[in-house]
């Protein structure tokens, strides 16, 4: 084999490839474009195709009895492995050492007929018929080539771009407990689920997003399980992504979410396989994007982000106990300071005589009221808490721990906040990192400051009136027609063996099946 730079002349064909924009290719029409017999006319539209890519490569090569055809290799260099030229040579051994049949010289012909009746030599290849198909395989990072007289390609996988291995979960890490998590590749992950789902009743579906990104989005459910009505909601909304770029899981979520400019999610994340195979168990469906790591479990109603899975393999009493302390973090990152602003500001009959002494004498001489107090206090917490995520993590722990120390202390000194208001915060923060899933924890950080500013304008009955709202609002959403408040509200019995208490797993585990039986109907 020998790499060979010369080209044909132009033909008519030619023209008439070259009179076709790049737009086309961009704008992801359904426009077919054959490929030409004659390999100058086919090579001269991909030169123009990508036209400015420094790693494209055209490796021009002859092959035959004597070397007299000619064929070109396409590829990015900066996608297929460093010996594609190797890997060349080995998957198109038919070609260079002679051995496409008996009596045959490795001629167009003798191709033609031997990949179009007896297929591929390579396990991962295709026979490609389309222009505007070599395009889009060359920018999946594979392996194209093209022959003199034929009017087909072969299309080979040869990408190997480094990813990160399977490793344990960072933000879901357990003690106990399986501790593979998911990587940015959507093969790995898919396989990851396959193993632990051995049934063919777990479909996987695909999905292409976006003209110019063309991403890859795989959705996954148990099919008896699954509620039909709820799978054809969710298959017209995630249809909307066909025209737009999606880079990361979190574009699909607010895509398909009911009420976008609600605070509290709609849709759980994890990185853990064991917990996305528990929730399409239960009847969810299974989001995943190439090039992210999270998998996105929809719907996502508001008792499951108290739920860990680590709860599941621990005993029965840690478990419910371990939940009962998530919601009384909850209640406590949501309402502390402003409890304390409307028992200080409105109520101070309420607090015991001992305790109403200590926390006057801790705020004499602090020029600020309550409330301010607590807004300045909670800013720089809220501050030093973002400084602390986008820092580099050897520097980012140090930076909000000193931080906070030093401010805190700082602001004591100076008269600026009373030492109980600095418990007040440091608590409101500590019980919001104890809630398993963070979105929900971006939800309190929200919703802090309303009861803030209600307590601090008409006390208890100011916090009362936010909390209606609060209430109402999580009664009326919706999630992909599921009640966000189920089995709360409506009120399933059947299903609150695992909400607020974790029962035995002997009494827990049932059938996929027998689950799904005694779920409602999505709500209109």
């Amino acid at each position: 084999m020998t790499n060979n730079s010369t080209g044909t002349p132009q033909s008519e064909t030619n023209k008439a490839i070259g009179t076709m924009s790049t737009e086309t290719v961009s704008s992801g029409q359904n426009t077919q474009l054959p490929i030409s017999e004659q390999l100058s006319d086919n090579i001269e539209y991909l030169e123009k195709t990508f036209a400015g890519s420094s790693d494209i490569v055209f490796k021009h090569w002859n092959y035959g009895p004597e070397l007299q055809y000619t064929a070109c290799s396409v590829y990015y260099e900066s996608l297929v492995q460093e010996d594609t030229e190797n890997y060349m040579k080995i998957t198109l051994q038919d070609l260079v050492m002679h051995e496409v049949g008996p009596g045959m010289e490795a001629t167009p012909q003798d191709i033609r007929g031997f990949f179009e009746h007896d297929g591929v030599s390579g396990k991962k290849a295709s026979v490609i018929t389309d222009l505007l198909q070599l395009v889009d395989h060359i920018s999946n990072g594979r392996l194209i080539i093209v022959f003199e007289g034929w009017n087909k390609g072969l299309s080979y996988k040869a990408q190997s771009v480094e990813t990160r291995q399977v490793s344990e979960s960072v933000n879901e890490s357990v003690v106990q407990g399986p501790r593979e998590s998911t990587v940015e590749n959507l093969q790995k992950n898919l396989g990851l689920l396959r193993l632990r789902l051995k049934t063919p009743k777990f479909k996987i579906e695909m999905i292409t997003a976006g003209g110019e990104t063309k991403t890859a989005v795989a959705y996954g459910y148990i099919e008896d399980v699954v509620d039909k009505e709820m799978l054809a909601e969710f298959k017209n909304r995630i249809a909307q992504i066909a025209d737009l770029e999606v880079l990361e899981t979190s574009y699909i979520e607010q895509i398909i979410e009911d009420s976008t400019y609600s605070p509290f999610p709609q849709h759980r994340y994890t990185e853990r396989t064991d917990m996305a195979v528990a929730g399409m168990l239960e009847g969810k469906i299974a989001v995943l994007v190439q090039g992210t790591g999270g998998i996105l479990l929809c719907p996502g109603l508001f008792t499951e982000f108290f739920q860990s899975s680590e709860d599941y393999y621990q005993r029965t009493v840690n478990s419910t106990l371990i939940r009962w302390l998530r919601i009384v973090a909850f209640l406590i990152a949501l309402t502390l300071p402003s409890v304390y602003i409307a028992l200080s500001t409105f109520h101070p009959e309420l607090i015991p005589t001992v305790l109403l002494l200590a926390v006057l004498n801790a705020r004499e001489g602090i020029p600020l009221p309550a409330f301010f107090e607590a807004l300045l206090m909670e800013f720089f917490f809220e501050l030093m808490r973002e400084a602390g995520v986008r820092l580099p993590r050897p520097v980012g722990s140090a930076v909000s721990i000193v931080g906070a120390l030093v401010i805190g202390d700082a602001a004591i000194s100076a008269g600026i906040a009373s030492p109980i208001m600095v418990i007040v915060v440091a608590l409101t923060g500590i019980a919001s990192f104890s809630i398993p899933q963070y979105n929900i924890a971006i939800s309190l950080r929200i919703l802090r400051f309303p009861l803030m500013i209600s307590a601090a304008v008409m006390g208890g009955f100011g916090m009362m009136i936010c909390f209606l709202f609060i209430l109402l609002h999580l009664c009326k959403l919706r999630t992909l027609g599921q009640p966000y408040l189920a089995p709360l509200a409506p009120l399933r019995l059947s299903e609150l063996r695992d909400v607020l208490i974790r029962v035995p797993l002997k009494t827990l585990l049932r059938s996929p099946r027998d689950l799904h039986k005694h779920k409602h109907k999505p709500v209109k």
